[in-house]
């Protein structure tokens, strides 16, 4: 049977629904469908590969500024930052952020294609979706002067994807002098308008180097191959028999090192991705990972002298803390509120996003999608379909407004 809102929360919907700016906000987002597909397009031609997403972020500041929010900035990490201004400064505010990095490195050539309401380029989609939402909501809100509770904070932020781990999120939070300040934040991530992730999927990440003298394949065949040693490793960890309930997972994502079929490496890496729903199941996978690699560095360095002797290192280069939003959370019976006004149902999904921060922060949050449809994610050939944006796009206005 599926889970209801309050009538209360509903009522206050349809209440805040139908007020004239509110319709004049809609209004808005209905005819400038193709400004908002302007945006998304130029955006995407901006290249915003992990730890280098300046320019798209200067670019994101110009439109937030052109808009008419105020106190426009980017922070000291490179989020943009800006505000539309509520009715009462001292009330919590709502935080609406998309992610402006892709997971797609420097000199990925980028080439965006328009064709009818399908825009083809790497990254179109996540996060392009997200931050075109980002601009359309700002400016239907401002355009249309919907009078607010308290402040709208709207983020474009750094760091989401790999490596980035989540640092935009940590950062803002971090600077933010008591999360109370904060009533709710709306994650805006791709696209769709029928699913909501409320549980953050945890996660850790390392990387695992080990290092040797090398040589050549012949004449110094007898010194350990550290590719052999991690591959040992890996064959270990990969026979372990992981949790269903909870679901635990671990990836080997890269191995690299050598540098010709005839020589012994002097070091090879490897990066692994571990998560699960449960923290504990974290740590022991983590205990496995150190313990795997140790007992094959030793095994490998029997009746060896110490200068031939491998050397491992073992670096955490990702921790998403997990979190949930509480099934009797006020947010959620109001996302719940929106759908039954909007005719939709949504799906609550567990995930890994920068709702992972917030959450884990006791901030009531959920990550949604910015309308539309979307395929070909992480890929060259990723795209994004404008058609039903605008269903996606009220969702997320009617939440933002009554999400105080």
């Amino acid at each position: 049977m599926p889970v209801t809102a309050p009538a209360t929360a509903f009522a206050r919907i349809s209440q805040i629904a139908s007020q004239r700016s509110v319709h004049e906000a809609f209004r808005w987002l209905h005819l400038h469908e193709q400004q908002i597909m302007r945006w998304q397009q130029e955006l995407v031609s901006i290249a915003a590969p992990p730890f280098g997403e300046g320019p798209r972020a200067l670019w994101l500041a110009s439109r937030l500024h052109e808009i008419g929010l105020e106190e426009v900035h980017l922070d000291a990490i490179g989020n943009v930052i800006a505000k539309l201004p509520g009715q009462d400064r001292s009330h919590p505010c709502v935080v609406v952020s998309a992610h402006i990095d892709t997971v797609f490195p420097d000199g990925t050539p980028i080439q965006p294609r328009l064709i009818g309401t399908r825009l083809f380029a790497p990254g179109a989609c996540d996060n392009g979706a997200g931050a075109a939402a980002l601009l359309a909501i700002a400016s239907a809100l401002r355009r249309a002067q919907v009078h607010l509770p308290g402040d709208i904070l709207f983020l474009a932020n750094v760091g989401e994807e790999g490596e980035g781990d989540l640092r935009g999120m940590r950062y803002f939070y971090q600077q933010i002098p008591s999360i109370s300040q904060v009533a709710a934040h709306l994650v805006l991530d791709g696209a769709g308008h029928e699913v909501a992730v409320t549980r953050a999927l945890g996660s850790r990440r390392y990387l695992v180097t080990i290092a040797g003298p090398g040589g050549h394949s012949w004449t110094d065949a007898a010194r350990p191959n550290p590719i052999v040693v991690l591959s040992r490793a890996i064959a270990q960890l990969g026979d372990r028999q992981l949790h269903e309930m909870p679901r635990t997972t671990l990836n080997v994502g890269t191995i690299e090192g050598g540098t010709a079929v005839n020589a012994i490496p002097e070091r090879v890496t490897a990066r692994f991705d571990t998560r699960s729903t449960d923290a504990d199941q974290l740590v022991r996978l983590e205990v496995d990972l150190h313990r795997a690699v140790e007992d094959t560095v030793l095994n490998g360095n029997q009746g060896l002298s110490e200068g031939l002797c491998l050397r491992f290192s073992i670096q955490t280069i990702g921790d998403r803390p997990a979190g949930a939003l509480p099934e009797n959370s006020p947010l959620l019976h109001t996302l719940r509120a929106v759908d039954r006004h909007l005719s939709i149902r949504t799906e609550t999904r567990i995930a890994s996003t920068d709702a992972n921060i917030p959450l884990s922060l006791g901030v009531p949050a959920l990550s949604m999608g910015a309308g539309g449809e979307g395929g070909g994610i992480h890929t060259r050939s990723e795209w994004y379909d404008a058609r039903g944006r605008n269903l996606g796009l009220r969702r997320i206005l009617l939440l933002a407004c009554s999400a105080f």
